[in-house]
């Protein structure tokens, strides 16, 4: 069992999911802090200088002017403005991730294919015509 665990484990997907796993785990904090600290806070601004974070519904207790005020006071919110950062967050990484795929495939692309192997019955096909032709 452990040598088809090792194998499993060393198997080249296995290793390239792992680093993607990673990459993408340091890819997120840095789209976080690029919604969080960049873009949200024009947009408030734009807005009235409203905080998308503090955008909720109180289902149940009083009316609290922040969501942190509600959340301390045990109240249950609908957060909907964590969400509308959520989505941005979301769609700002889909961008970003189909652009690299968009510029890999282009590399790719850019590749020669490789050379086409011909089978021997071709090549002796090959040489019966050029003998036929002369």
């Amino acid at each position: 069992m452990w040598g088809e665990f090792k194998a499993f484990a060393m198997r080249g997907n296995v290793i390239d999911l792992a680093v993607g796993v990673i990459i993408g785990a340091a890819f997120t904090t840095i789209v976080n802090s690029l919604v969080n600290d960049i873009l949200m806070p024009p947009l408030g601004l734009l807005i009235g200088g409203i905080d998308f974070s503090n955008f909720f519904i109180t289902l149940k207790g009083e009316a609290y002017t922040t969501l942190a005020e509600a959340q301390k006071a045990g109240a249950v919110t609908v957060n909907y403005g964590i969400f509308l950062n959520s989505l941005i967050k979301f769609f700002i990484v889909a961008f970003a991730i189909f652009f690299l795929v968009k510029q890999i495939n282009r590399l790719k692309a850019n590749e020669p294919p490789p050379p086409t192997k011909v089978s021997a019955e071709v090549e002796v096909l090959s040489e019966i015509r050029d003998l036929l032709k002369k």
